[in-house]
């Protein structure tokens, strides 16, 4: 039996992540603050649980040994003015992550995000080269560049990046206006209301379902054993509209969507595709979920069962 630590456990991301673990018969311990999470995500999960910040260098030298960590704490609010604490949590908590893992010889597995490529060519590849439009993208190339350091040793232990495009699905109600778009867009259109969306609609992002995501996370923390940066996405980019198209099928509505002004422009990922040759021959990993099958189970099998 494995013995994983999952630090973010508690997010949205993480519970999900943490019940697949628990599901291939591992030893589970969720290490949260409680501050971006909601202890609802993993009320039902048989885990052990560590309430504490990863920025506490200390907390690290007091932790047992585990056989992985999947590094899942992060604020992923991209519109977060506060610079300062986006950098110290995503990446002065990663270097502690990462510090610990060296130290005890422990395989780690961290997030980091489609975000480091910015408006850079698509399909966009790992070995592209980064151009991180806001602080949130930036804390994460930090990690990557960070982690990269210690790729060719032997000494150390396999460190594998997992850079998540656009996740969304069961778990992330708590994150309100951080939130996916489409969970976003579910709330409106169920109230009967417009859906709003940036001119024209004709943006497009790589939509990754959560259990998707989440599966892919635990295939990389259980069986590769090399050293590596993969993207995480379906390798198909969807507009928008597209987005509306599914939920109006999902909810039996036809509503038509409301456009007005982007008011990120500059700061804005117009357009995501993820390459995934490394995540079909190297994880040998392909996405079970469709936008449309991802949207269908959503609404079906979980929003409209859950008081949201």
């Amino acid at each position: 039996m494995k013995k994983v630590l999952v630090t973010g456990g508690a997010g949205f991301i993480g519970a999900n992540v943490a019940k697949l673990l628990l599901e291939r018969n591992c030893k589970v311990t969720v290490l949260d603050d409680f501050s971006y999470a909601n202890f609802r995500n993993i009320s039902s999960l048989d885990v052990d649980v560590i309430a504490a910040d990863i920025t506490n260098q200390g907390l690290f030298n007091k932790l047992a040994k585990f056989d992985v960590v999947i590094n899942e704490a992060a604020i992923t609010d991209t519109t977060l003015k506060d610079d300062k604490l986006m950098l110290s949590v995503n990446y002065e908590g990663f270097k502690n992550v990462l510090s610990y893992c060296l130290k005890r010889k422990v395989k780690l597995v961290y997030i980091s995000s489609a975000g480091v490529y910015g408006d850079g060519p698509s399909p966009m590849k790992e070995i592209q080269k980064p151009h991180p439009l806001n602080a949130y993208a930036y804390s994460k190339y930090l990690c990557d560049r960070e982690a990269k350091k210690f790729f060719n040793y032997k000494k150390y232990p396999p460190i594998i990046g997992i850079r998540y495009f656009n996740v969304y699905g069961p778990g992330e109600y708590h994150k309100k206006s951080a939130a996916s778009m489409i969970y976003q867009l579910y709330l409106q259109m169920k109230k009967g209301r417009r859906p709003r969306i940036f001119k024209y609609g004709q943006q497009k992002r790589d939509f990754i379902y959560v259990k998707d995501a989440a599966r892919a996370t635990v295939e990389a923390a259980l069986r590769l054993n090399k050293s590596t940066i993969i993207n995480v996405g379906t390798g198909k980019a969807e507009s928008f509209n597209t987005i509306i198209k599914y939920l109006n099928l999902a909810l039996g509505k036809k509503l038509q969507p409301f456009y007005f002004d982007n008011p990120y422009q500059g700061l804005y990922q117009d357009f995501t595709q993820a390459g995934i040759t490394r995540l079909k021959n190297i994880l040998h990993f392909t996405p079970a979920y469709s936008l449309k099958k991802g949207i269908a189970d959503y609404v079906k099998n979980h929003l409209e069962k859950e008081d949201v």
